[in-house]
């Protein structure tokens, strides 16, 4: 009963997540047109189109199902975070709040996993993540901007 009560909200939150993750993506390589790799942020915004897409289409079989491939991406996507900020932080700084959100993705997604089928605990869980990606998105911008404001400041 919950999960079809929600699954309107479910659904869009699903799909937009990591649709709204790319467009993150390419407004920090626009931000961090001169670093020397672009790759992992290339390969993220690829991995975020299709796993919107696969959200899409897993939707039709059930929400556990979306669940599972939101999961899979919140893992891999986390990994990606972590692994480019740890890379940056001593180059540009400002990278603890990329490097958090890395870490907490990986958790996330495991525990979406696991409770895909039982869609009252996923679909609460998957609001959490919400709420803390958009925290950390707020978070990095505030930080990077200071980041920025002291390098043009030097």
């Amino acid at each position: 009963m919950f999960a079809e009560k929600y699954r309107g909200f479910t659904t869009a939150l699903l799909v937009i997540y990591p649709a709204w993750d790319v467009l993150g993506t390419f407004l920090d390589l626009r931000a961090n047109r001169y670093s020397t790799s672009k790759t992992p942020q290339y390969v993220n915004a690829v991995i975020g189109v299709l796993t919107a897409l696969a959200v899409g289409i897993a939707l039709q079989m059930g929400v556990a199902e979306a669940l599972i491939v939101f999961g899979a991406w919140a893992i891999l996507t986390g990994l990606i975070q972590l692994v480019l900020g740890l890379r940056r932080r001593k180059s540009i700084g400002g990278q603890w709040p990329m490097i958090f959100s890395g870490g907490q993705s990986v958790l996330a997604g495991i525990t979406f996993i696991v409770l895909a089928h039982e869609p009252t605990m996923g679909i609460t869980s998957l609001a959490g993540y919400a709420a803390f990606g958009a925290f950390y998105y707020l978070l990095s911008a505030f930080r990077l901007s200071k980041t920025a404001n002291h390098a043009v400041a030097s």
